[in-house]
């Protein structure tokens, strides 16, 4: 079986980082079922069955369903055919909590996070391998040259913390690029203290120009209220933690009114 361009994929050839991977996944985490998002040739499946036999995973790829049912026929009951992306999570697990784990391909890698925010009422719980640099992006903190978006919308619901790197070679065929896996952990207060749509916008405005300060960035919403002169608004966005980002929404929030 040839990895195919158009579904991003680069199996893992490693035994041992799929040992890993799997057992990043706690065994008394709080879970009713444990999805896997692009099985492949089951590589990483094999290590999630030992702890967690009711596996369920979601594969795109027709070939790759079948080649499941061919060789694992019984997980293969319990594979979706189809796009995550495109996936209802809540209808497809009802009332049941779902950690997410993958291999994750590269160009969806950052949609499957915002997805997970998006149900994060479901998904306590995601391990996942992503490019370096966009797992090192997701957990890196206020001040770091890294910091973004990303960052800030996933670490407002989620903990975050990065677990391994992962070679190049480690893959076939090999990425361009190295690889690291992840873990986030969903917080226990996930809820926040703002309109959460307003804040993704807030959060993406501070970010578009940000060697630039609060006060220039912002002032698309706040030009003319006395706040912007607030000391507040003399950093820049990579600057800011999630509170100082729920404070900014907060202050947009009363402009309107």
């Amino acid at each position: 079986m040839k990895a195919k361009k158009s579904f991003g994929q680069h199996f893992l050839n490693r035994e041992d980082i799929a040992e890993r991977i799997a057992l990043s996944v706690p065994e008394k985490a709080p879970v009713d079922k444990v999805l896997e998002i692009g099985p492949g040739k089951a590589m990483l499946t094999k290590y999630l069955l030992e702890n967690w036999p009711g596996l369920f995973a979601v594969e795109a790829d027709r070939d790759m369903v079948e080649y499941l049912a061919r060789n694992y026929p019984d997980f293969s009951k319990r594979v979706f055919q189809g796009d995550f992306l495109k996936m209802d999570i809540g209808s497809s697990f009802p009332g049941e909590q779902v950690a997410i784990v993958g291999n994750f391909p590269y160009n969806i890698s950052s949609q499957i996070v915002i997805k997970v925010i998006e149900n994060r009422d479901i998904v306590p719980i995601l391990v996942g391998m992503f490019q370096k640099e966009v797992a090192q992006r997701i957990v890196a903190g206020p001040g770091s040259k890294t910091y973004g978006v990303i960052s800030v919308l996933t670490q407002a619901f989620f903990q975050g913390e990065y677990l391994f790197s992962v070679s190049k070679g480690s893959f076939s065929p090999p990425p361009k690029v190295e690889s690291g896996v992840i873990r986030l952990v969903r917080k226990e207060n996930y809820q926040l203290a703002c309109d959460e749509g307003l804040f993704r916008k807030v959060v993406k405005q501070a970010f578009s120009q940000r060697r630039k300060m609060l006060r220039n960035t912002m002032k698309v919403w706040l030009k003319e209220e006395p706040v912007i002169q607030d000391s507040f608004f003399d950093q820049r966005p990579e600057r800011l933690s999630v509170e100082d980002f729920v404070q900014l929404t907060q202050w947009v929030e009363e402009t309107r009114g």
